[in-house]
């Protein structure tokens, strides 16, 4: 019974923090699992728990000091991805590593917003963390790892499996597109002695710094995770008896537990910033780093005694990670620098004429100059570590960079790193057949996928040629991505997107998506316009488990459509075609054209033809049709799920949804002489 009621408790908190941003960490939650999972290791945490709180008892009466003012800690990130979003640049992981830096050190400019109450306690940890600049066998590294690997999902202690340095040497921060369904969760020392192999962090990418995929209202998570990782319990306590229970946030009962930290006053834990709480009669420390409440601001003093104890304790080998030694083994020793390496990360690949791109210097380590090269382009600098590039002409460009260090240096150079976007777009009518693909171009989406959209010039659809994906050997989760060159599209009264697609599942529950989009200004933001979903709309063959599909005839090819809607009727509309991979077989995509309807022969069930309502709709969806009857109508979500299909002959039909969760859906409804797109809208 009281494991079901933990399973509660977690899913309670997740279904919050999909409404308000609450402090998703797993911690305690998953060092209870591992409790009970594992009994064989029981006895060893609750021995090492002993002995780390005895350490901890008198490293605080002998003073708590250290007669260096600082304790340094070698951190390498391992980037666990399937070529997904999780795939964070450098740059996001350089930033967030900043974001602790500041936090740990109360160097965060938001501190004079402390509540005035905890003002005075509020503590410079005097802890700084450095990514290793050496791997375990000596070699030079960016302290940056990465690791291609479904294992990605569910991101729990798995991935450790995959790469782990030594964790009496290093900091192991795992970076994956979930982290056990949540924001973070890292091990106890007293687990992390006993199962070194487990020892580390591991983070949701969106959780990690303040740019790129995360944003800065998450910028405290991270220093949440490692606070337990230095043996910090959450501020309500917790983690801190043998049977390792764990104590829910905002539970009513906290009142009679506390973190053993003597200045955060007891309290039950908070999901919200109410800077007035008073939840055990004293005022709670909301802004405390180890609350659940996203305006952490500070640690305290004892916390900070807590975790210089635990550095200095042989428990889990905290001990040995700040030794001088230890930081010259891994290159994070002062004064020391290991030019090893060149390297630069835009923030766009792909641009219109006119626009600017940002560059930055990622070279390792210790760069004190450096040479950019930007072929076409015309930077604000060529020296600086960030620097801003405009193209005023289109194609694709080299990009080089030269870093300096007392003498010694490191080159890169990429060919056709960006691509510049013409202002001229082609003219409507526009018919792409891939016997010499001069309209199309790639967007590598920076994620370096060796499953790319590539010619294929033995298939094609009434012709030699076609564009494909080898999903057949790709891995579910992976994204590909190509777009057309801008396409003018002002002299038409009414557009749409037409195009041939061949594909086929493994099995039938293959889920592979095909999904067209539109743009109207460059690529910065992006409509979708036409979700094909492997297990419906998308097959055109039967499934094909042992071999590679490769379509036999005509038949085997689909014409499908995708509307461009009044509002992008512009003079340079980018339209792109999206593949994610849920491990079926191979897709094929061929003569793509942008034009009138009338132009390509397709008769598209207008405005006027066709009307659903309401919209939004709570109980029923009305859909009619006054020229043809519907055959069918399918209900998809945004990411391409199929929830609902049905075969019909009818004009009039009703869709019934009471068992259909809010959201927003696409509407397809298909007759004999055409077929129909439509967003709508559930809610009650």
């Amino acid at each position: 019974m009281k494991l079901k009621l933990l399973v509660l408790s977690c899913f309670a908190a997740t279904q919050l923090f999909a409404q308000t941003e609450s402090f998703p960490c797993k911690t305690d939650e998953m060092h209870q699992e591992l409790f009970e999972k594992y009994p064989q290791y029981n006895q060893g945490i609750i021995n090492a728990h002993n002995r780390l709180q005895e350490d901890t008892k008198n490293f605080i009466k002998n003073g708590g000091q250290k007669s260096d003012a600082t304790y340094v800690i070698p951190v390498v990130f391992h980037i666990i991805h399937n070529y997904g979003p999780e795939n964070i640049s450098d740059a996001q992981i350089h930033d967030a590593l900043r974001q602790v830096n500041i936090q740990y050190r109360k160097q965060n400019s938001d501190t004079s917003e402390i509540v005035n109450q905890f003002k005075s306690i509020a503590a410079d940890i005097e802890v700084e963390f450095r990514l290793a600049q050496l791997d375990p066998d000596g070699n030079c590294t960016s302290g940056i790892t990465r690791t291609v690997s479904p294992l990605t999902s569910p991101g729990n202690h798995d991935v450790k499996s995959l790469i782990h340095w030594p964790p009496h040497k290093y900091l192991n921060v795992y970076v994956c597109r979930d982290a056990a369904g949540l924001a973070g969760h890292a091990m106890l020392p007293s687990a992390a002695d006993t199962i070194p192999q487990w020892d580390g962090i591991v983070m949701q990418h969106s959780y990690v710094g303040t740019i790129g995929t995360s944003e800065y209202f998450r910028r405290t998570v991270l220093s949440h995770e490692i606070g337990h990782f230095l043996n910090l319990q959450h501020i309500w306590g917790g983690n801190n008896v043998p049977d390792y229970y764990y104590l829910p946030v905002a539970d009513a009962g906290n009142c009679a537990f506390d973190d053993d930290v003597l200045d955060t006053p007891n309290t039950i834990g908070w999901q919200s910033c109410n800077l007035n709480g008073t939840t055990c009669g004293d005022l709670d420390n909301v802004q405390n780093y180890m609350d659940y409440a996203y305006c952490g601001r500070m640690f305290t003093e004892g916390q900070k005694q807590r975790m210089h104890a635990c550095l200095n304790s042989s428990v889990a080998n905290r001990n040995n990670l700040w030794q001088p030694e230890n930081l010259i083994a891994t290159g994070t020793d002062d004064g020391t620098y290991y030019l090893c390496a060149a390297k630069f990360e835009s923030n766009k690949r792909v641009a219109c004429v006119g626009d600017t791109i940002q560059f930055y210097d990622l070279s390792y380590h210790g760069v004190q100059s450096r040479s950019w090269n930007f072929t076409g382009g015309t930077a604000t600098s060529l020296t600086d570590s960030v620097t801003k590039v405009v193209y005023n002409t289109p194609g694709k460009f080299k990009v080089e960079l030269t870093a300096f260090r007392n003498g010694d240096e490191a080159s890169i150079e990429i060919d056709d790193y960006i691509l510049i976007l013409p202002n001229e777009s082609v003219q409507h009518f526009n018919l792409e057949t891939f016997e010499n693909p001069t309209n199309l171009t790639l967007n590598a989406i920076d994620n370096n996928t060796p499953f790319q959209w590539n010619t294929n010039t033995t298939v094609g659809n009434q012709s030699n040629n076609s564009f494909f994906i080898d999903n057949f050997n790709s891995t579910p989760g992976v994204i590909s991505e190509f777009i057309l060159y801008p396409v003018d599209v002002t002299s038409l009264s009414q557009a749409v997107i037409s195009f041939d697609v061949a594909y086929a599942q493994k099995t039938t529950s293959n889920n592979d998506l095909l999904q067209v989009y539109t743009s109207t200004d460059c690529g910065k933001t992006w409509a979708i316009r036409k979700t094909l979903s492997g297990v419906s709309s998308l097959k055109t063959a039967d499934a094909i488990a042992n071999e590679v599909f490769v379509p036999a005839d005509q038949s085997e090819w689909k014409n499908q459509t995708a509307p461009v809607n009044a509002a992008s009727m512009i003079d340079d509309l980018l339209v792109k075609f999206r593949f994610t991979s849920d491990g079926g077989n191979n897709v094929y995509v061929d003569n793509i054209q942008v034009s009138h309807p009338d132009q390509l022969g397709i008769n598209l069930l207008d405005a006027e033809s066709l009307i659903i309502y309401p919209n939004p709709s709570s109980e029923t969806i009305t859909i009619e049709s006054f020229n043809e009857a519907i055959e069918k109508v399918e209900l998809i979500d945004l990411n391409g799920k199929l929830i609902h299909a049905e075969q019909v002959n009818a004009s009039n039909i009703q869709l019934a949804i009471d068992n259909i969760q809010n959201g927003l859906y696409f509407i397809i409804v298909q007759t004999k002489n055409g077929v129909a797109q439509r967003m709508h809208e559930v809610r009650r």
